[in-house]
């Protein structure tokens, strides 16, 4: 115990000591000299790299998000960069850079840019906030090696995140992630950093500034997803929707998307508009928290729009909530999802447009009605682990050996990722697809409501649940570990009073047949995820998060009816609770 007290004491007086701290920083860690509890949050390791990047609160300190720790680590990914150009005997090497709205998000990835050039690697940046999926389509635009992000999603606003990014325009592949989290290891976190002054990079062609350009050869390939013009042109006089960036990055794109389809009425959330990283209006700028939406459903009501939309602050997700009578409701990420994808396919077969063999992405902790429409259409449908990264790679896997052309993919955390352009989530596309859906719908004489449950009465009922069991402080890393520990040491022969048939590790790719003991190897393998089979259908997964201290349980229900299959949610979410 005192040597690990002496280690991030060390820690803490060598950080005081250093020259590379401004005057202001310094004066943060002396205002903490004699509170040891908060000097152990923030030095008693560093935030760990992983295929996700960093993520943390913003403060002065080895276990959170500054400016030191972006240095540090894009020194350390500029020397994978420099090391795999060398390798691959490329020449002409160039990382693209974008940020969210947040606080210091553009002074972070301004600190990232002087680091590439310093090391002679150019350096694209935009001049200003963009959605995430256009840093992805940049990257594959320009020929870039490799993109940062400098956001944290949908967290709250004392967070901020590195995100990235390979050639192909996905979040980095696990061995370069390694090796990120190798290079830190070795290199000093302020003795090792190569850096120049912003101005004198610009000046000197290292960095180059994408604005307007970049944004128009975007927006044209987002356009280029639209199925049906005439549709939303028949309802285009009556059909109002209502839509909010929660004070970020969607805030001008998405609008854009939204006319250029042809709709007339995009009533946007005026507070909400406002750019702003402390996200004034909301408790936590997530589209998947109902809350958030309260200044849209005002609005909505005062005009009587037909459908809400909200992006996050990175713009990648997107929420929309959907009018009811009088009311409007949140639609899960499930449910938005399934129906994109039935639209999806019905817009392609209708406009001729269904490439052969064509295949949809799923997360594996996303509904299992995504497969049943799916392969009842004649489409293939695949599990990926969840991240779109996953998703990237088994769709060029798919589509480089002409096994299927992956028409949609999704994960039931808001995300959607639609064409060849991007190899991420992406809201812009998706925000525009979810209007023309709407309006198809509403052509119909139909909401968005009424078509679920359409597809409820043709697929099936289907039910969903994500409960997310926090663990927060230096012992919520020990008992996520302890939790997934008891459980693979000693697996649940029922739950809820319901026998478990079928036990899935996706740590070391196995299946068990509980009833006959049969062990078969499955296709995904490496991730800390379980999935367990009930004699009544449902499938409940538990699964770490990545980026947040919490361990995440999904149960995925099915059933004859509505009344079933939320019965069967309610049984076991009693079961999730008790892991606690």
């Amino acid at each position: 115990m005192e040597s690990t007290e002496m280690m991030y004491m060390d820690l803490y007086d060598e950080w005081v000591l250093s020259q590379a701290l401004s005057d202001e920083e310094r004066e943060e860690l002396h205002s903490i000299k004699d509170d040891k509890k908060e000097i152990e949050s923030r030095f008693f390791s560093k935030l760990e790299f992983g295929t996700a990047g960093l993520r943390g609160t913003m403060a002065v300190g080895l276990f959170r998000m500054n400016r030191h720790v972006i240095r540090h680590t894009t020194q350390a990914f500029a020397e994978v960069i420099l090391a795999e150009c060398e390798k691959e005997n490329i020449e002409y090497k160039t990382v693209a850079i974008c940020y969210d709205s947040r606080h210091r998000s553009e002074e972070y990835a301004k600190e990232a840019a002087c680091i590439m050039a310093a090391n002679g690697i150019n350096v694209r940046i935009f001049d200003a906030l963009r959605p995430t999926p256009e840093l992805s389509f940049a990257i594959r635009e320009y020929a870039c090696i490799a993109g940062i992000n400098i956001t944290a999603s949908h967290n709250p606003k004392e967070y901020n995140g590195y995100k990235v990014y390979w050639s192909d325009g996905a979040q980095l592949p696990p061995q370069h992630a390694e090796e990120i989290a190798k290079n830190m290891e070795n290199l000093h976190i302020f003795d090792s950093v190569k850096t120049m002054d912003y101005e004198k990079a610009t000046e000197q062609g290292f960095i180059t500034i994408m604005g307007a350009e970049t944004d128009e050869k975007f927006m044209q390939n987002v356009m280029a997803q639209a199925n049906d013009y005439e549709a939303v042109k028949k309802v285009a006089d009556t059909f109002k929707l209502v839509y909010t960036p929660f004070h970020g990055a969607g805030y001008k794109m998405v609008p854009e998307a939204l006319r250029r389809l042809g709709l007339k009425f995009i009533i946007c959330e005026p507070e909400q508009m406002k750019i702003d990283g402390s996200f004034p209006t909301v408790i936590s700028p997530n589209p998947e928290n109902p809350e958030g939406f309260a200044l849209a459903i005002e609005l909505a009501k005062k005009h009587g729009a037909d459908l809400i939309i909200g992006t996050d602050p990175d713009a990648d997700r997107v929420g929309i909530m959907v009018r009811l009578q009088d009311k409007y409701i949140t639609l899960s990420g499930n449910q938005t999802g399934v129906l994109l994808l039935d639209y999806i396919i019905g817009a392609k077969n209708r406009a001729g447009t269904m490439p052969p063999k064509p295949a949809t992405l799923k997360s594996l902790v996303t509904t299992e009605m995504a497969r049943t429409i799916a392969e009842k259409n004649r489409l293939a449908c695949y599990d990926t682990f969840t991240g779109f990264k996953f998703m990237a790679e088994k769709k060029n896997e798919l589509e480089a050996n002409g096994t299927n052309n992956v028409i949609y993919s999704y994960e039931e955390s808001y995300g959607y990722m639609i064409g060849d352009f991007v190899r991420d989530k992406d809201a812009v596309t998706a925000s525009m697809l979810l209007a023309e859906m709407a309006a198809w719908y509403a052509g119909q004489g139909m909401t968005l409501h009424d078509a679920l449950m359409k597809l409820y009465e043709k697929y099936g009922d289907y039910a969903e649940l994500t409960m997310n069991l926090v663990m927060p402080g230096l012992d919520g890393i020990h008992k996520m570990r302890k939790l997934m520990e008891n459980l693979r040491e000693s697996p649940p022969e029922e739950i809820a009073g319901v026998p478990v048939i079928m036990r899935r590790d996706y740590q070391d790719g196995t299946e068990i047949d509980v009833e006959t003991g049969k062990i078969t190897e499955i296709e995904l393998k490496g991730s800390n995820v379980l999935r367990y089979g009930t004699k009544d259908g449902t499938a409940i997964i538990v699964r770490p998060s990545g980026t947040e201290p919490k361990v995440k349980v999904y149960i995925l229900a099915n059933g004859k009816s509505e009344a079933e299959c939320t019965q069967k949610i309610k049984l076991y979410e009693a079961w999730g609770n008790s892991l606690i």
